[in-house]
């Protein structure tokens, strides 16, 4: 049901994940003089164009499945409970995205001759969050007037 408020949120919150998942999340500047390394949600291109794989997959990966929770849930309408659950597993899963982003931040990338420079785009999965955390209000409450309802039959 596209016209209900908390699909559009969960569109808007998938749409985000996407452009996370294709968009550099940063850059690893040399701490002399060298070419920046670009990191992504699924690898890390050096400057020699070599790609390197490691703990920012899992990040890859937490966001896909964020992604595909979401366009699963739009598609849950009729069950709004079910739906609830899944918008809380998806705000869950982002915030573990976030504290292995953090981590990555501060050990990984924190090697004595690299400094980690973080892009725009690494804002996109609270963005993500919020809307599904607006998505799971509406869903709530689209359950509280379901119930309100019933009571009055």
């Amino acid at each position: 049901m596209i016209q209900r408020k908390q699909t559009l949120y969960l569109l808007l919150a998938l749409v985000a994940g996407i452009l996370c998942l294709c968009m550099p999340l940063g850059t690893l500047q040399p701490a002399g003089m060298g070419v920046p390394s670009t990191v992504f949600n699924l690898c890390v291109v050096s400057a020699e164009k070599t790609v390197s794989f490691g703990l920012v997959t899992l990040l890859f990966f937490l966001l896909l499945i964020v992604c595909v929770i979401s366009l699963v849930t739009i598609f849950l309408f009729k069950n709004r409970k079910r739906q609830s659950a899944l918008c809380t597993l998806c705000m869950l899963l982002l915030l573990i995205w976030y504290a292995l982003y953090a981590y990555l931040h501060f050990s990984a990338f924190g090697e004595e001759n690299h400094v980690f420079v973080p892009q725009w785009t690494a804002v996109l999965p609270f963005v993500s969050d919020v809307f599904i955390w607006l998505a799971r209000r509406g869903v709530i409450a689209d359950e509280k007037l379901v119930r309100s309802m019933d009571r009055i039959r």
